[in-house]
């Protein structure tokens, strides 16, 4: 089931945070680039006092304990986020205890 949702990850090209049961560490940003058999292909970068480095790595599969993915980001300065009653009407959705 893993390696099927894996695979999916890679499809679709996301950035997803991993987690090496192994080394017990995550590695963070990553992008699945390739899969053959159980090795997976990831590209990461970390981020180190005055410089940004540029990961390519081959982890197998049984080594990953987690895999998650952002779905979304909302700044907490600044701007409001819209609600229901700010989108315009045709796009708000209609309770139905108040339709009937």
């Amino acid at each position: 089931m893993l390696h099927r949702k894996i695979y999916q990850l890679c499809s679709e090209g996301r950035e997803v945070w991993i987690f090496l049961r192994d080394q017990q560490r995550w590695i963070e940003r990553a992008r699945i680039l390739d899969i053959e058999g159980d090795l997976i292909t990831l590209r990461y970068e970390t981020d180190e006092e005055d410089e940004v480095c540029s990961w390519e790595e081959m982890v197998r599969l049984e080594s990953i304990g987690s895999v998650m993915q952002k779905l979304a980001t909302v700044s907490r300065m600044g701007a409001e986020p819209q609600v229901s009653e700010d989108c315009p009407e045709a796009e708000q959705i209609r309770n139905h205890h108040e339709e009937g």
